[in-house]
């Protein structure tokens, strides 16, 4: 497999294009610059690609390989930003000797600071008189702001009028800015590569052995997908039944994000309907290291960018593995009914296989055949109506966990690592079903005639 770092054909790898143009800006950037003279990581996703590059409004931009005027591009758009650069690196300075002054040790300066120092020097240029107040009095209001990776501290931030303002502006702009939509052609082509991939995830020897992830990637498969749902392209599946979008929304096409104001576990949309607040909300709710996350400022500046991007994600090994999911979803079919797309693949027979050697699944066929009404009132009558629609389950609970490492910035380097994140959500799923189902009999041992309670959302 190709390593992401090597040219193929014409076009470069973004990050080496950016590398290349940091190093020709010269000195007075150390304090953004690793020990070889390259940009620190945080340089480039904090500074130069959301404030300099700004992909989300330069779509063309916003792909790991760069065809040479793309390239062209951001070289010039990093050289136009020199001066900017060299004083934000004074500002960080200067906000690193006021930090230590005041005896401030939370946080990590670059995540806290580069970008307000981007904005200082924008601002103010190289920091003259009266800059010391200035780098103090803002470690002073970092330091005191609700930082805390909390939804009450994401509530709080997102509670400022002109903030929300600027944010619903920012969405607007990045949402008109999407790169334009692909035909049904794209679509099917990248969903035969993902057939080969998926072929290769249930054969024998490692998966990571196989192109065809490697494939997907360079091609923009994942890019290609989410801009077919931009336009409502429909049937790539094969099945009139099945949406293209796969549950991804609960409407024709995916909307434009909203800030949002609040979120609820219980209530929450689908991953594409949802909010700025929601799609923040489902991330600091199940983060168990809290602390490994950016600032709640950062994390609601990135995901303005994130949630109009093509799928809501921006990595496209995470878009990739979005695609791979929904050809597995789509040929979903615990109770073995025959119906769905056909050339399922080896990965299909695997998790297949297994969903129907569940007892819930078993009992839940039964009544599915059956002329007979549900004799147990309904409960798991519609229990089973979730085996009959596997697909929307698994793409749920797919795009969180990936949304979750987009968050993160944990991209899936091979088809093996994208395997265990797919072949891991159908297991949950299915233990989730298991479990609803122990507790749906447990009840009506309890209550032999239960009420039929309506479905939550």
């Amino acid at each position: 497999m190709p390593s992401p770092s090597q040219p193929t054909g014409e076009r470069r790898p973004r990050a080496l294009v950016i590398d290349h143009a940091w190093r020709g800006l010269g000195a007075g950037l150390e304090p953004l610059s690793g020990p070889g003279g390259a940009p620190l990581t945080r340089t480039v996703k904090l500074i130069v690609l959301p404030l300099i590059v700004r992909p989300t409004l330069r779509p063309e931009l916003a792909g790991d390989f760069l065809a040479p005027g793309e390239a062209a591009l951001v070289e010039e758009l990093i050289v136009e930003s020199a001066a900017p650069l060299t004083a934000t690196a004074q500002w960080f300075t200067l906000l690193k000797k006021a930090r230590r002054a005041l005896g401030v040790v939370a946080g990590n300066p670059q995540d806290l600071y580069f970008q307000r120092c981007f904005e200082l020097a924008t601002e103010h240029g190289v920091p003259r008189d009266g800059a010391d107040a200035l780098a103090r009095a803002l470690v002073e209001e970092v330091a005191h702001s609700p930082g805390g990776r909390t939804v009450d501290a994401l509530k709080d931030h997102l509670a400022d009028p002109a903030r929300r303002s600027r944010l619903d502006a920012e969405l607007a702009a990045a949402w008109e800015s999407r790169p334009p939509a692909v035909d049904a052609t794209s679509v099917i082509s990248a969903l035969e590569r993902a057939a080969d991939a998926l072929d290769a995830c249930g054969a024998p020897g490692p998966a990571s052995t196989s192109p065809s992830y490697a494939a997907m990637v360079e091609a923009g498969d994942g890019e290609s997908f989410g801009r077919a749902l931009w336009a409502g392209t429909s049937g790539v599946w094969g099945l009139d039944s099945l949406p293209t979008h796969l549950g991804l929304t609960g409407r024709p096409v995916p909307p434009r994000p909203e800030v949002g104001r609040g979120a609820s576990t219980a209530t929450l949309p689908a991953p594409l309907d949802r909010t700025l607040f929601e799609r923040l909300f489902t991330v600091l709710q199940s983060s168990a290291h809290r602390e490994e996350l950016a600032t709640v400022a950062e994390l609601v500046a990135r995901e303005t960018g994130r949630s109009c991007a093509p799928l809501g994600l921006h990595d496209e090994s995470l878009r990739v593995t979005v695609v791979l999911g929904g050809h597995l979803a789509a040929g979903l079919d615990p109770l073995d009914t025959g119906e769905g797309p056909q050339g399922r693949t080896t990965a299909h027979r695997a998790v297949n296989s297994r969903w129907r050697r569940e007892a819930s699944v078993l009992r839940a066929r039964r009544m599915t055949v059956s002329a007979r009404p549900d004799p147990d009132g309904g409960v798991l009558d519609a229990l089973a109506q979730d085996l009959r629609t596997p697909w929307a389950a698994y793409m749920r609970r797919l795009w969180v966990r990936l949304h979750g490492r987009d968050v993160r910035d944990a991209p899936l380097a091979d088809l093996a690592s994208a395997w265990a994140v797919l072949d891991g959500v159908a297991r949950s799923v299915m233990m989730d079903h298991r479990a609803r189902v122990r507790s749906a009999l447990r009840a009506l041992a309890t209550d032999p005639a239960p009420a039929a309670e309506p479905r939550s959302a």
